[in-house]
C-alpha cells in the first residue's frame, strides 16, 4: 500500500507526497506529526503567492505515485 511520506527536510523547509485529495489542514498536521517544526506555529504550506515556488506549482504530481501530489512547506 502507497502511503503519505516525507520527500525532503530540513530545518527551515520541507517537500511531502500525500493523497491528491487532502486538505490543507491534513497536510499540514502530517508533516507536524512526521517532523518536529523548531517553530511555535508549526508547517505552512508554500502557496503561489510565495515567490519560493519560482512558477512551480502547489500541488505538483508525485513521479512515482500515481494519484500523490508534492507539497513544499515551511517553518
Amino acid at each position: 500500500m502507497i502511503e503519505a511520506r516525507v520527500v525532503y527536510h530540513s530545518m527551515s523547509d520541507m517537500q511531502v507526497c500525500v493523497p491528491e485529495n487532502w486538505t490543507d489542514e491534513e497536510v499540514k498536521e502530517f508533516a507536524n506529526k512526521e517532523k518536529e517544526c523548531w517553530t511555535g506555529n508549526g508547517w505552512a504550506i508554500v502557496h503561489w503567492e510565495n515567490k519560493s515556488l519560482d512558477r512551480g506549482s502547489e500541488r505538483e504530481p508525485c513521479e512515482d505515485q500515481p494519484g500523490f501530489v508534492n507539497i513544499k512547506l515551511e517553518a
